[in-house]
């Protein structure tokens, strides 16, 4: 690459800076460079190494310069979740698997029991229904209820089922955690989620509230949305998103019948899991939400 595309202002930046725009478009691997390209460099050779690690140079712009800004300190909890992950989507090999569930069942079901939860003072949501659901999933597919080891030769089985529950708070995500999932009812474990929900909000959350999980919930159905990509939280090998359930029309064999479908998301380590273990572990998870009473045995 012997010449590159720059703007008058863009070359009289590189030139006091010392930095030869010719060796700085063959480093990017680009011919049209930008102000944001050389003030990322430094005497003429690209960060490119340190940007992928994060490193400030890359942010290092002066965003005053295109229009009025204001700043605002990220709190100490969101700079330790985004270092943490950006690491888990820079080192893992993260696939997602994307499907859909039935829950016309769930909530034929839940609504008789609505006054008996209300008695025991539970607020029975979909929510307990899909942890339950998974909780019967990780007993079934032991490689999604598992950590690989730091050196990743050996595979850690757990004989136990833990769910982290993501909860959005106003300084930021927290994921506490359900116990011994598999051996709670639904009106348990929905009382667990609405005083973890609770505690996390006031900031009140004690220490045994995290670590340990099995896999992780990220719930996203009383927002909206029809899928996203949830990031593995390591040592969890796998995560399951959720979003809004929507009417479909549904072929039953004869006719198209509306139904509605809640969209799933499951991100998984590559390393551990494949893509028909991942298939595998779905379908079985969505049989269970469409048919819920198959959760009591």
């Amino acid at each position: 690459m012997n010449t590159v595309i720059a703007s008058p202002s863009v070359r009289a930046l590189a030139a006091r800076k010392g930095i030869d725009l010719a060796t700085l478009g063959r480093t990017l691997g680009r011919e049209t460079l930008a102000r944001e390209d050389v003030e990322g460099t430094s005497g003429g050779k690209a960060t490119v190494a340190s940007q992928t690690a994060g490193d400030a140079s890359y942010w290092d712009v002066d965003h005053s310069q295109y229009g009025p800004v204001r700043a605002e300190p990220m709190s100490r909890f969101a700079q330790v979740a985004a270092k943490n992950l950006a690491a888990a989507n820079a080192l893992l090999p993260q696939v997602t698997h994307h499907d859909e569930a039935d829950v016309s069942a769930i909530e034929a079901f839940r609504k008789p029991l609505k006054e008996e939860a209300a008695e025991a003072g539970v607020k029975l949501t979909a929510l307990a229904f899909h942890v339950k659901a998974l909780s019967h999933c990780l007993r079934s597919f032991q490689t999604f209820n598992a950590s690989l080891s730091a050196n990743g030769k050996t595979l850690i089985l757990k004989d136990y089922v833990h769910i982290g529950i993501a909860v959005d708070t106003s300084y930021g995500l927290t994921v506490p955690v359900i116990r011994d999932t598999d051996r709670k009812g639904l009106f348990e474990i929905a009382r667990d989620i609405a005083e973890l929900a609770a505690k996390a909000q006031a900031r009140k959350l004690p220490p045994d509230a995290f670590g340990g999980a099995s896999m992780s919930i990220s719930n996203l159905g009383g927002i909206g949305g029809i899928g996203f990509t949830p990031i593995v939280n390591p040592p969890e090998v796998a995560i399951l998103g959720i979003t809004k359930a929507r009417m479909q029309p549904v072929w039953d064999g004869e006719v198209f019948q509306p139904k509605p479908m809640v969209p799933l998301d499951l991100s998984y380590d590559h390393r551990v899991i494949n893509g028909a273990e991942a298939a595998r572990f779905m379908a079985t998870y969505a049989s269970l939400i469409s048919e819920p009473r198959r959760l009591l045995l």
